[in-house]
């Protein structure tokens, strides 16, 4: 049967509208490859590969399923938060200083150049600041938008210190701690200028400006889809004051447990603002002897008995079981699916291999040997049992046997409570069930002391500032401020004033936060032990931990 003219002109049209479409489609590129993994070798060991992925790798998370959760269009972020800074001060430039700038406000570390990278690893190019991860991803066919979100790094790359306690943003460790990074003041940053200069016209050129090689084809599609999208979800909030309904710690805490039930699905604790379940970021110096991770040690290797274990249990099966458990964290920091999360497990299992070699900065200040040596004998009768055995060599003391040892020091319960049995089930639930022994309710882990040095503030929840304080629980204070901080090497923690504050003169290289213990979360008591030592005991054995 021969169709009318204008039928036939009907489906030729609807039939170029379905090729069109699935140009489109089929041009779609949900999942990024990301453009801040350094280069490695072709010849590369795992221990370069693992390296590298730990300070640039994606994880997962350069994709758009993050990008609707926690990965952020980067360019239209930074340009906002550039407008926001002119708008508190008409003189700043929008050009990559200023962007700088504000991002080393929240602990950020741009520009640094990493001092542990293994042979092999070569130096990155990129302008990102270390941790923040990005790359394109294609919504549909022919588009492109450059993504940014976590890696490892953010959190787990710290400055390096001088001999003098101070900090140095221009340098930085792999795996020691990011004291410094804060989650909420980024977060609620953002947030603030997006709703903010979401609609406005100057947001587009100022990501010109930021960015001059940014793509025709990326400014459209900013515009036409990405744009839209952003004043969506921004009107979805209405007035809320957050973009988030639970607190994202501060300098040098997270909130892990609480982006975790939000990525699964469960009530938080009072709509989110009760759980304040913050912890404190570890130095990961011979964390590979954990068989149960997390400060409760609720994520355990399947299968493991629970007692003391040395090197000769790094065995294949153990590092395999680390890795896959070390995916799944993947899930609340970058807002990948726990289906998609062992997609990485390949990189997780070399970044298991590098930190096994890892060892943090040696203690760059003075330390007397013979008080070190009076200090690791009062270590092994008063710490060791816990947090394990240590052997001093050379300038330093290398971890030998850990207790993995789990229970209550009468430290602040609230962290501990928010890991309670729906989180634990939630978990099981997902494609992790055979890859992690989940338990909740046991109290919290004593981990090891690898790196203590440069770990403060102490505790669990980073509630006491010092060593000194931490020995002696009278000198806790109820106040102190933390962030972009220098160390004191005599009381082995931050550098504070009688206040709490910051010695006066002193500048941080990013924003303070005074920390209130006695808010919910916060608190700094328990772990009482090394209360009843003797001065000249608690002296030695500080001079030990530093040794570290």
């Amino acid at each position: 049967m021969t169709l009318p003219r204008r039928w036939g002109r009907r489906a030729l049209v609807v039939s170029a509208l379905l090729l069109l479409a699935a140009l489109l489609w089929g041009g779609a590129r949900p999942v990024g490859e990301s453009l801040t993994r350094p280069r490695v070798a072709d010849q590369a060991d795992a221990v370069a590969r693992g390296a590298a992925a730990f300070e640039g790798a994606g994880f997962g998370g350069i994709s758009m399923a993050a990008l609707s959760r926690n990965a952020v269009p980067w360019r239209l972020v930074a340009a906002a938060l550039v407008l926001d800074e002119q708008a508190r001060d008409p003189a700043v430039r929008i050009d990559a200083a200023t962007l700088a700038r504000v991002l080393a406000r929240f602990g950020f570390l741009n520009g640094a150049a990493v001092v542990n990278r293994p042979p092999g690893v070569a130096a990155t190019a990129t302008a990102m600041p270390l941790g923040l991860t990005t790359g394109d991803v294609a919504p549909v066919g022919g588009s492109v938008v450059r993504v940014a979100n976590l890696g490892c790094a953010a959190c787990h790359a710290g400055v390096a210190y001088r001999p003098d306690g101070t900090p140095d943003p221009a340098r930085a460790v792999l795996g020691m701690p990011n004291t410094s990074l804060d989650l909420e003041a980024y977060t609620m940053t953002v947030f603030a200028a997006l709703r903010r200069f979401a609609a406005s016209e100057r947001l587009l050129p100022a990501a010109d400006a930021l960015f001059p090689d940014m793509s025709l084809r990326e400014r459209a599609t900013l515009r036409l889809l990405v744009l839209p999208l952003v004043r969506r979800r921004l009107a979805a909030l209405g007035d809320a004051a957050r973009p988030l309904p639970f607190p994202n710690g501060t300098p040098g805490t997270t909130n892990g447990v609480a982006a975790l039930k939000a990525a699964l699905g469960l009530p938080l604790i009072d709509g989110g603002t009760g759980d304040v379940g913050t912890v404190s970021i570890p130095d990961l110096g011979d964390r590979v002897l954990r068989t149960r991770l997390l400060v409760d040690g609720a994520y355990g290797v399947p299968g493991a008995a629970r007692r003391a274990t040395t090197r000769v249990d790094l065995t294949p099966d153990h590092r395999r079981a680390l890795a896959a458990i070390t995916t799944f964290f993947t899930v609340p920091s970058m807002g990948v699916h726990p289906d998609a999360a062992l997609d990485s497990l390949g990189d997780a299992t070399a970044v298991v291999a590098f930190l096994e070699t890892y060892r943090p900065q040696p203690f760059p200040g003075v330390v007397d040997p013979g008080e070190a040596r009076a200090g690791a004998a009062v270590y092994a009768q008063a710490c060791a049992a816990c947090h394990g055995d240590y052997r001093l060599s050379g300038r330093g003391a290398r971890l030998e046997r850990y207790p993995n040892w789990i229970g209550e020091v009468g430290t602040d319960p609230l962290r501990a409570a928010t890991f309670a049995k729906p989180l634990a089930d939630a978990v099981g639930r997902t494609a992790y069930r055979s890859r992690i022994a989940v338990t909740a309710g046991q109290g919290y882990a004593a981990p090891p002391l690898t790196g203590l040095w440069a770990s403060a503030p102490y505790l669990h929840n980073g509630s006491v500032p010092t060593l000194d304080a931490l020995l002696s629980p009278e000198r806790r204070p109820a106040r102190f401020q933390v962030g972009g901080h220098a160390l004191d090497f005599d009381r082995v923690g931050l550098r504070l004033g009688t206040d709490g504050g910051y010695p006066r003169g002193y500048r941080p290289f990013s924003r303070g936060v005074w920390i209130d213990t006695r808010q919910p979360g916060r608190g700094n008591g328990g772990h009482g032990f090394g209360a009843d030592l003797r001065a000249r005991d608690k002296a030695a054995l500080i001079a030990f931990l530093k040794l570290l």
